[in-house]
């Protein structure tokens, strides 16, 4: 069954929206702000009074408000600023006449200055991660013995990568920017479910025997993912 959503508003400056998710499942009041993009969740039974779950709201409005004043403030890519890539922070400089396309180099992120930068980079960095997870893909699938169908990029807030049953693998291009193997490790999760499209134990085995150190490079996802969103290349 699927949940009803509905929004509140928190006042004040600025005034915080607040997703509430209705459930016939929830049992009680949760309360979430997403460490990937800020966004408030508030979780209630189905049957819940509206006016119950304002209250609530209100009542955690500290809570809420130091939970979003947490998060990384969004910061757009400039010249003469870094952008990480590949874990290390790189300056993004402006390319050397008579050259004037973007590039992408070991020690450098160079645009064409004459142009919106922040468009440039994400191209730069979106064609560098398919190449590095579709390698990573490859290998760990020939690992297992399975074979994906596809891989496309998006730019999504609530999973860095998935597996559909069709074997269609998705990732978010933004990995790129954490250490590779942090990347490493979403390519490896996302290929163990060709062998087990669930997250049972079985699964985690298989993972386990892709990357044996997967919780450590999961954690730095957890606690550094936020970061990578923070950063804003849409206008």
């Amino acid at each position: 069954m699927q949940s009803r959503q509905e929004t509140l508003i928190l006042p004040g400056d600025p005034a915080v929206e607040v997703l509430l998710r209705r459930s016939a499942r929830a049992r009680r009041l949760s309360l979430r702000v997403s460490g990937l993009d800020g966004r408030v969740t508030l979780s209630v039974p189905k049957s819940m009074k509206l006016r119950t779950a304002e209250e609530f709201l209100f009542d955690k409005a500290d809570w809420v408000r130091e939970h979003i004043e947490g998060q990384p403030k969004s910061v757009a890519p400039v010249v003469g600023g870094i952008v990480p890539v590949e874990g290390r922070d790189l300056a993004i400089r402006p390319v050397a006449p008579p050259r004037r396309r973007a590039r992408l180099g070991p020690d450098v992120v160079e645009i064409n200055p004459a142009l919106p930068v922040a468009p440039q980079v994400a191209g730069l960095l979106k064609t560098a991660a398919r190449a590095r997870l579709a390698i990573a893909c490859d290998r760990y699938a020939s690992e297992v013995g399975r074979r994906y169908s596809s891989l496309s990029l998006r730019d999504t807030r609530s999973r860095w990568g998935s597996c559909s049953s069709a074997g269609r693998l998705m990732f978010s291009w933004r990995l790129i920017m954490a250490p590779p193997e942090v990347l490493d490790y979403v390519a490896a999760h996302e290929v163990a479910h060709l062998v087990e499209m669930n997250h049972s134990r079985a699964f985690w085995d298989v993972v386990a025997q892709l990357c044996p150190d997967y919780a450590r490079r999961r954690r730095w996802l957890r606690d550094h993912g936020s970061v990578l969103h923070s950063i804003r290349f849409e206008p």
